[in-house]
């Protein structure tokens, strides 16, 4: 009797690469970068996230985060530490689809996985997370202070039956009926560059004067969406101002009072958040190439100012 050949085993498994722990996590940097040929160069990643069980860009220990969650990627992929430096940090539950960062690795890195990275990245990221592009950018690009205008949209409805089910991460139900036309009304006293310390979560040290570009409702049907863009918002600023138009839309306020708000030098406790779940990141403009370090140098003098 011939006897039995053992079954073949199954390949091993191949290791998931981790990040180098013999490396120290740089800290942030928004300084440009010194092109040398073989020294480092700037990447700017364009990216776009579910929030909803996202808790916020910033890492936090214990918490699944935006930048906790590419920064582990970018590692494995990389196979070496990258810090990145965003935009806007959005809050926890906040969506994007047009957030922007930059960071800086190796140029030799770069040249040997470029061409991979972003398909490299859809293997390890989780499914909230998505890398759309990765791009070669000039040494003085700054996706935090670079910026010209951040561009926000806020989705809400008062139909009865609530969002529509496949809109349902980015489109908050609301209870109640809202008078989308007193909405608009409002909008237009809060335009300009104000402080805007009522609507914003204060941080030492920072001005809460911003200028404010657009503010638009538009109804179509049941649908609301409210448009914000700013040169750049302070902590909880496009929620407070959708909350304070809400109050406005349900007839507890008069248009006149999200503006008479404006010159306070703290946060207005009576102006409702809304939820985070309807806010979406769509898009952040950038000078051109020529004119980002100016750019660079007048945002941080403004932000450097100290609250009025």
């Amino acid at each position: 009797m011939t006897p039995r050949r053992p079954a073949p085993r199954p390949p091993a498994a191949r290791p998931r690469p981790t990040p180098s722990k013999s490396l120290n996590r740089p800290h942030e940097t928004d300084e440009p970068v010194t092109d040398t040929g073989g020294g480092l160069v700037r990447l700017r990643l364009a990216i776009a996230y579910d929030g909803t069980a996202l808790h916020g860009w910033a890492r936090q220990p214990g918490q699944r985060t935006v930048q906790g969650e590419l920064e582990q990627a970018l590692a494995m992929v990389l196979r070496r530490d990258v810090g990145l430096t965003v935009a806007g940090r959005t809050d926890a539950g906040v969506h994007a689809t047009g957030q922007v960062a930059h960071c800086d690795v190796p140029r030799q890195v770069w040249a040997e996985q470029g061409g991979k990275v972003v398909r490299r990245l859809r293997g390890v990221l989780p499914p909230d997370i998505a890398v759309q592009a990765v791009v070669e950018a000039p040494p003085a690009f700054d996706a935090r202070f670079g910026a010209l205008a951040r561009h926000y949209v806020y989705r809400l409805t008062d139909d009865p039956s609530g969002p529509p089910p496949l809109r349902r991460a980015d489109t908050v139900g609301w209870p109640r009926t809202l008078d989308a036309e007193a909405m608009q009304l409002a909008t237009g006293l809060l335009l300009g560059e104000h402080d805007y310390a009522a609507f914003c979560r204060r941080r030492e040290g920072a001005t809460t004067v911003r200028s404010l570009l657009a503010l638009e409702v538009v109804r179509i049907g049941p649908l609301i969406t409210v448009a914000a863009s700013a040169d750049a918002f302070c902590h909880s600023m496009v929620r407070s101002l959708v909350g304070a138009l809400l109050a406005v839309g349900e007839g507890r306020r008069l248009p006149e009072w999200p503006a008479g708000l404006l010159g306070r030098s703290e946060r207005a406790n009576d102006v409702p958040v809304a939820p985070a779940g309807g806010l979406t990141l769509i898009r952040v403009d950038y000078p051109p190439d020529d004119a980002l370090a100016a750019r660079a140098v007048v945002t941080r003098a403004r932000r450097d100012q100290p609250p009025a």
